[in-house]
């Protein structure tokens, strides 16, 4: 029986080991899988309304990280929000971290996935004193939604921002 036992874990052992691929000089190529779930997000977003311009940029800057900006422009020249956006994949971990300028001294606020399926994406950072929650949302015509929620000043809040896709 301990020899069944030994054999299987070798088994297991020398198959799980050989899922890893390898580059020609023998290193380790790292998946990131988490990574490619956001996939859908690359592109140009935009929704214009008669106060102004929603724009969110998103591309990829290498194999772990994608970046974005998004910023809001009214009267086709102030721009009333300007945020650079990373989506890092470390480790088995997917982190939205956002960076406003005047904000946070200047420093990035990470959110981690919590959630992802097909067409959904979940980041929540419940210290950070709002949003706690960044959702972005696929629509089956090929729009997106992203939505910031969670508490401010005491009461529950939450903003939507339907974008399609111009890029």
């Amino acid at each position: 029986m301990k020899k069944i036992v030994l054999t299987i874990v070798i088994i297991v052992s020398i198959l799980s080991s050989s899922c890893n691929k390898y580059d020609a000089k023998g290193n380790l190529i790292k998946s990131y899988d988490e990574l490619q779930k956001a996939k859908w997000l690359l592109g140009e977003w935009e929704k214009s309304d008669s106060l102004g311009i929603l724009k969110e940029i998103w591309i990829s800057k290498d194999d772990s990280t994608f970046v974005g900006q998004s910023y809001y422009i009214q009267n086709k020249k102030d721009t009333l929000h300007n945020e650079q956006i990373e989506l890092i994949q470390d480790g088995e971990h997917l982190i939205y971290s956002a960076t406003i300028k005047g904000e946070n001294n200047d420093a990035s606020v990470p959110f981690q996935m919590t959630k992802d399926q097909d067409s959904l994406l979940v980041f929540e950072n419940p210290k950070h004193d709002y949003p706690q929650k960044i959702q972005y949302k696929l629509e089956k015509n090929g729009s997106i939604v992203a939505t910031v929620s969670g508490k401010q000043n005491g009461k529950s809040n939450s903003e939507s921002y339907p974008m399609t896709k111009i890029k």
